[in-house]
């Protein structure tokens, strides 16, 4: 509860009416006017006090290392980006020009794949085997190794060798 000042009535007496006291602990009355006198001496206390706190003393601190060691982390933190991002878009073209070469070299493989294939057909192996004189065979004999015998009747090849292998 705080009380206001009062403003004093012409007929000044001794008494202070009742609803102007406030009591303490410990008993004792306080009437408003000695409440204005209390809050007067305690600002007073803390002017006191606040005229002998003294301000912090200043501490020098040197700041210009701290700034040019921050540009520098920043500076070098874009240069790292930029090597970065120009070193994955050099990777990145030679990636591209990678995978040009493997799609050539692999329909290169797959034509040679082919011609072998295509040399490979029973056709193609005939037709090599006239060209170099060969004549085809009949029914072709066996023997069996362990005992030695035959099956099938060996019978030399029979035709005319072709041209060119004469």
């Amino acid at each position: 509860m705080t009380w206001a000042p009062m403003r004093a009535s012409p007929v000044t007496t001794g008494k202070v009416p009742q609803q102007q006291r406030r009591s303490l602990p410990g008993g004792r009355a306080v009437t408003a006017q000695d409440s204005g006198v209390e809050v007067e001496e305690s600002q007073q206390h803390k002017a006191s006090m606040l005229r002998r706190l003294k301000p912090p003393v200043p501490v020098a601190v040197v700041r210009a290392p701290f700034v040019i060691l921050v540009i520098m982390s920043v500076i070098t933190g874009v240069v790292g980006i930029l090597v970065l991002n120009t070193k994955i878009t050099e990777n990145a073209f030679k990636l591209s020009a990678m995978r040009r070469e493997q799609a050539l070299l692999d329909q290169r493989e797959q034509q040679l794949r082919q011609l072998i294939s295509n040399h490979e057909s029973p056709g193609s192996l005939a037709a090599a085997a006239a060209k170099l004189g060969l004549v085809e065979a009949g029914p072709p004999a066996f023997i069996v190794l362990p005992d030695g015998r035959t099956i099938g009747v060996p019978k030399p090849a029979t035709g005319t060798p072709s041209v060119t292998s004469q």
